[in-house]
């Protein structure tokens, strides 16, 4: 079995890696990054790469076919990664999240790849309503971000066939501990500042929802897509991945944090303007398809083992939010220093 990860030197790719190199360990596994973020190692005790096979430095907008033959299965996790940097990089959020993964697509399917697994997100459906949105509910993109995933998951739904298994991971909001830890994300962010300020402050009135999952069960999640059957939910599928129980306010998440972190206020802005990024989200038919890669991972676990690795990193930068931590300040910050250009590839 050979597997190509793309994006694996990112938040998940870490735990991704692990995860498929203990359930599959005579697999033959390849990471294909182009290592934006490479250095922004967290609290390792090793070098997570060393569970790969061998390590491609490239950029996924020009992918070299040859590198795909004999491939069973790949794991597109590349992307201009949140709405921040969606807005900073519209016209690049575009290229690498939708343009790049349809084409690397047709590229496999052409190359005889069986599994192609893409990390969609949960945020294509954009506004709350009553009732938790499921797969074949409308969808309303808000940012950029969202709209790169929902016209990728379009175009590769006309790719698929019987010999061609995609599964889109509509993931809810990514949170806890990775050995290139992200802080810019909500739960994430909750416990830094918890730990450095004694203080959560929402700057929203702290009613939007998000769905959660820990990246380790990101993980479990494409374990499963990477060798799915099309019998087992068809040979495309859109499925939103995470649990019901996952399903928080913002509010709620920080009074969790701050329980677990004694000393930690929280604070909400009362006259802030309704935040529309909001959203439930239904995850039974995940539960029904996936029934032993299900999420074992719960809120309490999750801050608990960031707080605990912060902890252990001696974290304590106030500004952490200026820091590598933060994944726009990083790719800023490499084209400040002109190792990037204005389209964010390597300067030679």
């Amino acid at each position: 079995m050979k597997v190509i990860i793309f994006g694996n030197l990112g938040y998940i790719g870490p735990n991704v890696v692990k995860q498929l190199r203990n359930s599959f360990p005579e697999a033959e596994l390849i990471g294909f990054d182009i290592g934006y973020f490479a250095h922004c190692l967290t609290n390792p005790y090793y070098f997570p790469e060393v569970h790969l096979d061998q390590q491609i430095y490239g950029d996924i907008r020009n992918v070299d076919p040859k590198i795909l033959e004999g491939t069973d299965a790949i794991v597109d996790l590349a992307a201009i990664s949140n709405d921040p940097m969606g807005k900073q990089y519209e016209d690049i959020t575009m290229e690498v999240n939708y343009k790049a993964a349809v084409e690397l697509a047709k590229k496999a399917k052409q190359g005889g790849v069986k599994n192609f697994v893409y990390a969609s997100s949960c945020s294509v459906y954009g506004i709350a309503s009553e009732f938790a949105k499921k797969e074949e509910d409308e969808l309303n993109p808000l940012t950029a971000y969202a709209r790169s995933k929902i016209a990728t998951e379009k175009e590769l739904a006309e790719l698929a066939d019987s010999n061609f298994t995609i599964t889109c991971h509509r993931f809810a909001t990514a949170c806890g501990f990775s050995n290139r830890l992200r802080l810019d994300l909500v739960l994430n962010d909750f416990v830094a500042s918890a730990i450095v300020s004694k203080e959560i402050v929402i700057l929203s009135d702290g009613t939007p929802w998000r769905p959660m999952i820990n990246t380790k069960d990101m993980a479990r999640a494409i374990e499963w897509s990477a060798t799915r059957k099309a019998e087992n939910g068809g040979e495309f599928l859109a499925v939103n991945s995470g649990s019901n129980e996952w399903n928080n306010q913002i509010k709620p998440l920080a009074d969790v944090v701050a329980k677990i972190i004694p000393g930690t206020k929280v604070s909400v802005n009362t006259d802030a303007a309704p935040d529309k990024r909001s959203y439930r989200v239904n995850f039974d038919l995940f539960k029904s398809l996936a029934p032993n890669h299900q999420p074992v991972h719960d809120l309490k676990s999750t801050v608990e083992e960031v707080h605990s690795n912060l902890l252990e990193m001696n974290f304590d930068d106030p500004n952490f939010r200026d820091s590598k931590l933060i994944r726009l300040k990083t790719l800023t910050d490499l084209q400040n220093r002109k190792l990037l250009n204005n389209n964010l590839e390597w300067v030679k």
